[in-house]
């Protein structure tokens, strides 16, 4: 059955694939153990079944996370849910880790520091110097630059995407740090009752000023009201995320994919 799975007739493989598909965890067993199959089209075949299989679990288990919550909750954590449905073999407890060593490094730098302006000018020099992360402005709607694990592995993403970066490495240590979704671009905000700075990852985290903040907004001729400077909740930043890929592959006539990112728009929208 193996040998037919790799079959070059689509009609064959296909066939052989369906059955496989249908067979239940006995078999999903039987693919696991022959995962590293001594043919390399049998293995990327059963690849393809198990990455397949592994992607609707995903999917079930990103819908019933976003279902089963409100407003707010662990934006990290349904971040890496969301990836494991496009990514299923992504390792997320080495992403983990390393967002774990960054916030190390930066951490190593802050014991003499005081202000809050320092701090950020600390991670952002770790983040964006030493790191190299910035704005993919050559390939801005390519659709992963909206990924995370993709973002940490090329330093290149779009403004939500490297802001979500910035909260995950920020949170880790413990400094006052919000999402802004600014209209027609996404910002991080530090605030505490003495300092206040809009910092944007997108180019390289420079530091703003509401007033720098709100230049920008009567840019793009938007009539200014405070909410649009207010922190947004992990619910509505995810759904933020999620809306930019929808519209990637919509244009992009990608209709299953578009698909299914809608789907998790409806889910949100609750």
């Amino acid at each position: 059955m193996l040998v037919l799975l790799a079959d070059d007739d689509p009609a064959v493989h296909g066939a052989i694939r369906a059955l496989l598909t249908s067979g239940g965890e006995p078999v999903i067993r039987f693919l696991e153990q022959n995962r590293l199959h001594r043919t390399p089209a049998i293995r990327l075949r059963i690849r393809e079944l198990l990455n397949d299989r592994a992607v609707q679990r995903y999917d079930n288990e990103f819908l019933g996370f976003i279902l089963s919550r409100g407003e707010q909750f662990d934006l990290e954590e349904a971040i890496w849910a969301l990836t494991l449905t496009r990514f299923p073999e992504a390792n997320i407890s080495a992403f983990k880790a390393q967002l774990d060593a960054w916030a190390d490094r930066v951490r190593s730098r802050l014991l003499t520091i005081a202000t809050g302006q320092e701090t950020l000018l600390a991670l952002n020099h770790v983040l964006f110097e030493e790191l190299g992360f910035h704005g993919a402005e050559a390939d801005y709607y390519n659709p992963a630059n909206s990924y995370m694990n993709c973002v940490m592995d090329s330093r290149r993403g779009i403004p939500i995407s490297l802001s979500a970066i910035y909260l995950c490495v920020a949170r880790r240590l413990s400094l006052p740090v919000a999402g802004i979704g600014m209209p027609g671009h996404f910002l991080c905000r530090y605030q505490t009752p003495r300092e206040e700075f809009y910092v944007d990852p997108f180019h390289r985290g420079k530091l703003l000023t509401r007033i720098d903040c709100k230049r920008r907004i009567a840019q793009l001729a938007v009539e200014y009201d405070d909410s649009q400077l207010a922190p947004v909740s992990s619910r509505r930043m995810v759904q933020r995320m999620i809306a930019n890929l929808h519209l990637i592959h919509k244009e992009r006539k990608q209709r299953a994919e578009a698909e299914r990112l809608q789907r998790y728009l409806i889910a949100l929208s609750r």
